[in-house]
């Protein structure tokens, strides 16, 4: 699938690009694409700019809404690479399954969003952490307040420069009150909906001094799932446990990233259901050395406390040899091109 480009004057402030919040400020350029009578049509890379849209999109009213999200780096020697798109693309695609959406080619996404990026490659930040953040997403667009799946559906992607999303450590609430997702619903994809569910936990989190919230299952209130946005990693006596993939929690490809960079470097890690409780007693007896989340915006974040009913869980502080902080700084080399990419993760542009 081709795509066509038009090049507008650059938007850029050099200033903006290396402030801003993250997520706040976007580059000069989109991706869009427009799903119509069974097929994809040709995409187009234009200034970025309101799109029009109907005034009953069914998405809005019955949520057929995905996205992704990972970024491009700049290398040491000049040259843009992608992290690790293809994963993205075949995410974005078990997403678009589960809702009832069609698929986006693959030409369309790695392309499209090649050809986007070097559009706008003079937006990566060059701060420290900077990057670009890639979010690509794709929502239904037919006129109709009908309940089923949409006929139209438009793909847009958009990027922005951005920075560490996190400063320091993370403070968690286990809040018993809300579920982020349950059993063969929909909380292994990137559907817009799910995110929506999470915000007055998070509020909530906020409000009574955490971060967010350390989300634990549905069913028995018990098993550590995922961390606010981001999947969980703990430290105990030198081993990484995680919890393993299931239908309520997001195969993040930065998890995948470190779980394999550890286990690169002979770490054991432990992909298993753990407990609340088992994270408490680690905790008490000294045996829990690091706590983590993972995810594409933040990476690694290391977490600092853990409250869990009337317990306050303390977590060491990262030391210079401490096993997550030698895994992000290993990420982090590969990103940038210091290190081999032994695992093919870069598609350069």
């Amino acid at each position: 699938m081709q795509t066509t480009t038009l090049i507008q004057e650059s938007r850029l402030s050099p200033e903006i690009r290396e402030s801003a919040a993250f997520g706040t400020v976007f580059s000069d350029h989109i991706l869009i694409a427009e799903f119509a009578n069974g097929i994809w049509h040709t995409g187009d890379i234009r200034p970025y700019g309101t799109l029009p849209l109907p005034p009953a999109p069914s998405s809005v009213h019955y949520g057929q809404a995905i996205f992704e999200g990972f970024k491009a780096f700049r290398l040491s020697d000049g040259r843009v690479a992608l992290f690790r798109p293809h994963d993205n693309w075949l995410r974005m695609n078990r997403s678009a399954t589960r809702l009832a959406m069609p698929a986006i080619p693959e030409d369309l996404f790695m392309n499209g969003i090649a050809e986007l990026v070097r559009a706008d490659r003079e937006w990566i930040p060059e701060r420290d952490g900077g990057a670009l953040y890639i979010r690509p997403v794709s929502f239904a667009i037919d006129e109709t307040l009908q309940v089923k799946p949409a006929t139209r559906y438009r793909f847009v992607t958009i990027t922005s420069p951005v920075g560490p999303y996190f400063a320091g450590t993370v403070k968690l609430i286990a809040d018993e009150r809300y579920v982020r997702a349950f059993p063969s619903g929909t909380g292994d994809i990137k559907a817009a909906g799910n995110y929506a569910g999470t915000l007055l936990a998070a509020r909530d989190a906020q409000e009574r001094g955490y971060d967010n919230v350390l989300w634990l299952d549905g069913v028995h209130k018990k098993y550590v799932e995922e961390c606010g946005l981001m999947n969980i990693m703990f430290v105990v006596n030198g081993r990484v446990l995680t919890p393993a993939l299931s239908s309520t929690i997001l195969p993040g490809i930065t998890r995948d990233s470190v779980i394999m960079l550890l286990r690169d470097e002979g770490v054991a890690v432990e992909e298993r259901a753990i407990s609340i409780d088992e994270v408490v007693a680690a905790a008490r007896s000294g045996q829990l050395q690091e706590a983590v989340g993972v995810g594409t915006a933040a990476t690694i974040v290391p977490i600092g406390r853990i409250r869990y009913r009337d317990q306050e869980i303390e977590i060491p502080s990262w030391t210079e040899g401490s096993v997550m902080r030698q895994t992000l700084r290993e990420l982090e080399s590969i990103r940038k091109g210091a290190t081999p990419d032994r695992h093919g993760w870069l598609t350069f542009v």
